[in-house]
This record gives C-alpha cells, structure tokens and sequence, in this order.
C-alpha cells in the first residue's frame, strides 16, 4: 500500500462507522484494515460493506471481535489504533492504549473537527455526560418548544446499527409501523417511538452525511435540526448550540468518563437532572464540576418526575423491575424510572432476577456483575428478546414494572400483571430551555 499508513478502528458499532466516513473513507493517506467491536452482541464477524466503505475498499473492511486486537496489530501491520466508542471511564481508554502502544502501534482519538458535518440548517445537539442521564426527555422538551411555535424539527439518533448495515444507511421513521419495517431492535425503538408517536420525525442510520442532507431536505419540512446523542458521545453535526445533560446520581463521573467531559466542555447550556431523587452532595459535586471547567455555561435545574399507569399494580406488591438495557449495562446505574417507582408507589420488595435468567441474559449478568437486582430490557436479537420474555415469565414475582421508554408488552408476551413508567422533563425555576430556545429562534431568525 505504499506510504499508507494502517489503521484499526476500536468501536461499538456507531462511532466507529462514522469516524471513518467522515476521516478515512476516501483519505488515500491511510489504509483501515479492520475494524474491531465491543459493548454490542454479535456484531464481530461482520463486513462493513463495499457500498458503505467507497472506492478505496472495493471488497469492503472486515470487523473482528475487540479481543483480537493484539494479533490483528501484528498480523496486519497496524501502525495505528483509533479508540472510537463512548462512555468508557478514563482508566479504560488508557488501558486500551497501553495494550496498543504495547503491541507497536500508536493510539489515537479523533475530535469533533475531524467528524463534525455542517448543515444547511441550523442545529442543536443534546448530549450528555454518561448513558442514561436523560437526553431523550430533554430532546421532547426541546421539539415541543419548536412544535408549539409551528416550525419544523427533524431529529437525527446517534446510530444503532445492528442489522444490514447496507439497508440500514439511512432510515427515516415517522409512524410506528416504520419501526418494523426497518426491522428495529428494543434499544432502537425506546429511541425512535418516543419520537415518532408525538408526530416527530427522526432519522438514523449508518452515513450520517446521506442521513443529514435528507434530513434537511424532509418531506415534512425542516427548520431546525436537532442531534439526539447516544451514550455520552459528542455531536456527528456541527452544532449551533449544545445542550448538555448532567447525572448527579452519578457525581463525579462527568469528569471521568469519555468523551463525556468534552461535552461538558463544549456545552453553551448543562441541564442538571434528576434533581428530584439525587442527594444534595450530588448535585453540589456536579456543580463544583460545571464551574472548573465551563464556569460560562448556562446551568439549568431539572427533574423527572415519573408517573404510572396502576399505582394498585405495585403498593405491597413483590415487583421486578424491568429498566432500560444500556443504563444499567455499560451506563453502570444503580437505578432507574421503574427502581424509583417501586419506591415512590410502596412496593413490598424488589424481586432478584438473577436466579430466573436464562439464555443471552446469563450472559449480560456475567460481563455486568454489578446490575444487582434489575432486570435489564435487552433486545438487540430475536434470541434476546425471547430470553427477556422467558426471564419475566419464569420470575417469581407479584407485578412487573416496566420503566423503559417502551412498552414491552407491544414486543413480547408479558403473562405477569404490570405497569409502566412515564417520565417527562420538568425545568426548576430559571435559567429554563424557553430562554435559551428563544434566543435562538431570534439568532437564526426563525418563523
């Protein structure tokens, strides 16, 4: 390959893919030999395809499992790694380095100039600073602002490509049914049906330059753009104003985490969440953290309150508490809407499920030990979701509350009595959103 450098992408099935559309794809500097897959089941042994990869890969980039770094270095010649995947603790992505700096091969990571696409639109980008702090409510809140005032927003989801990356390069979902049509997983649906079911459109995919130029081009029309961040993971699209979301049962860890400290930093506005159900400790820590490092941002308070559809299903009852798959897995959440609801509504005792998992479930318990006693919604596969239903069923509980952003019961057969968890953003006091999305309207004159 002549001067070409080699080089790894290190990913998670997103980041990864984009890093290398918007650097390397057509770079005749370098030369991606592979790329590697953690965090997501069964996604190495995979291709990312020729129609996706462009002319410089005519036979496409193969994709390995993440344990197979050090031999793929040696074997391929590697002269670097590129680390391209999100909320991982600082401890982590330096131990990655030391493994490829170890094998030969520099270590690298690339920054929002080097993957940031300009729109023609204006765009806001709602990120955060871990997995599960609350970015979906707080895009909602930001998209009914826009509703309310008669103009367009097009949302764009960080990607979650978990099937025919070639089908899926770009994916517009209006209506639910288009959920199934793009085949979509459970994780996929509680970032899209949300959307989608209060008349938002929102696009995702794997070429997030194509997905951004229909976007803005929407059938349904398009004023602004809004990016809905996945995990702790900085925007794809350059943003016009960045809206960062702040986890204060999880203090600390805005500073500890990557990439999540540079949203932090990026931030013009940091809603604070959670405020509700969060120690006073807490919230002050994530406030000594907004001030030594972005003391100009605009600092917002915020709750989310929950709601349920049969408090009578939980008051004395043994539940099992179903949350949200990614919160508690590699988001390390201790709880969740359905742990608070358990709590708020008098539940009798919180059911371990542990002793009732059973298939691709085992598995999860085993690489998160520390989930405790929550069942994690996982549903990346057919095989995963059968397991989930078999783990609820088999489950020796009174009730189960679901507190994901899905029902679960439209995907698979829930034979226990149960109920479900709402939860909304609500702003404390002042500074608020209106404020900030006001000015904004003005700046980009907006009507």
């Amino acid at each position: 390959m002549g001067n070409k450098k080699n080089v790894i992408i290190i990913g998670a099935a997103g980041r990864d893919f984009h890093n290398f559309n918007t650097y390397y794809r057509n770079n005749e500097d370098y030369n991606v030999v592979a790329f590697t897959a953690a965090q997501i089941p069964d996604i190495d042994g995979r291709k990312y395809p020729a129609s996706l990869a462009g002319k410089l890969y005519p036979s496409g980039i193969p994709i390995f499992a993440e344990e197979e770094l050090p031999r793929l270095i040696k074997d391929l010649k590697v002269d670097i790694c590129i680390f391209s995947y999100s909320d991982v603790k600082y401890t982590k992505v330096m131990a990655m380095s030391a493994l490829v700096n170890a094998c030969g091969a520099n270590f690298g990571l690339l920054g929002p100039d080097a993957t940031m696409i300009k729109s023609t639109k204006p765009v806001i980008a709602v990120v955060a600073t871990r997995t599960g702090c609350g970015k979906s409510q707080t895009s909602r809140k930001v998209i009914e602002y826009f509703m309310e005032k008669g103009l367009k927003v097009v949302a764009v989801r960080h990607p979650m490509p978990y099937g025919d990356l070639e089908a899926q390069k770009v994916q517009r979902f209006a209506v639910v049914e288009d959920l199934k049509k793009h085949k979509c997983t459970v994780e996929e649906m509680e970032e899209y049906e949300p959307h989608v079911v209060r008349g938002n459109v929102i696009y995702a995919g794997v070429d997030y330059e194509a997905i951004l130029r229909d976007a803005e081009k929407d059938p349904d029309g398009c004023d602004v753009i809004l990016w809905d961040g996945g995990n702790n993971d900085f925007s794809f699209y350059k943003p016009d104003l960045t809206i960062t979301v702040a986890d204060p049962h999880r203090p600390g860890n805005e500073l500890s985490y990557y990439p999540g400290e540079v949203n932090l930093r990026l931030a013009d506005a940091i809603v604070i969440n959670k405020m509700d159900s969060a120690s006073p400790e807490g919230i002050q820590t994530v406030r000594e953290s907004i001030q030594k490092v972005n003391p100009k941002a605009l600092v917002i308070d915020g709750a989310s309150p929950i709601r349920v559809d049969n408090p009578e299903i939980i008051k004395g009852k043994r539940v099992l508490v179903v949350e949200d798959g990614p919160t508690l897995t590699h988001g390390e959440m201790k709880l969740g809407a359905g742990t608070i609801a358990a709590q708020k509504f008098g539940a009798a005792e919180l059911v371990d499920p542990r002793p009732f998992v059973v298939g691709k479930l085992k598995e999860t318990f085993a690489i998160y030990p520390n989930i405790g006693t929550l069942l994690p919604a996982m549903g990346y596969s057919a095989e995963q979701l059968k397991d989930l239903e078999t783990t609820i069923n088999n489950s020796d509980c009174d009730s189960v509350i679901i507190g994901t952003p899905i029902d679960l019961n439209r995907i698979i057969n829930i034979k226990k009595p149960n109920t479900r968890v709402y939860y909304d953003l609500q702003e404390i006091g002042f500074p608020n959103l209106d404020g900030i999305l006001t000015d904004f309207v003005k700046k980009h004159n907006l009507k």
